[in-house]
């Protein structure tokens, strides 16, 4: 079964450039071992909410407005699409996930056609 992990942390929060590496090297390390384990479909990290770009229509009008979907502490930083067994393994993957020690990762299935 497929799910996705939604990687979401506080962007405004502001990190030495050590914090940084740190970081980066816990994530390249999370990574690998998803490609070790076979779980890895997809994963891409996404520009800061700032570039974000809103879309809808509203009594048949169409409505484009810069900025984030929501109003939150927290933003959508990036997603990983994994494959596992159940929705155990799919927690126990995101345990693991370095963003579950200064965020929150949020696991939810994802339809499959």
């Amino acid at each position: 079964m497929r799910y996705a992990l939604f990687v979401c942390a506080d962007e405004s929060q502001e990190l030495s450039e050590e914090d940084v590496q740190e970081r980066w090297k816990a994530f390249m390390s999370f990574e690998s071992d998803l490609e070790a384990r076979g779980a890895l479909v997809l994963l891409q990290r996404l520009q800061p909410t700032s570039t974000a770009t809103k879309v809808s229509k509203r009594g048949g009008d169409l409505v484009v407005a810069d900025g984030p979907f929501a109003e939150t502490r927290e933003q959508i930083a990036g997603f990983y699409v994994i494959e596992c067994e159940d929705l155990d393994e799919a927690l126990e993957i995101a345990a693991q996930n370095p963003a579950a020690e200064f965020g929150t990762v949020e696991v939810r299935p994802v339809w499959v056609a």
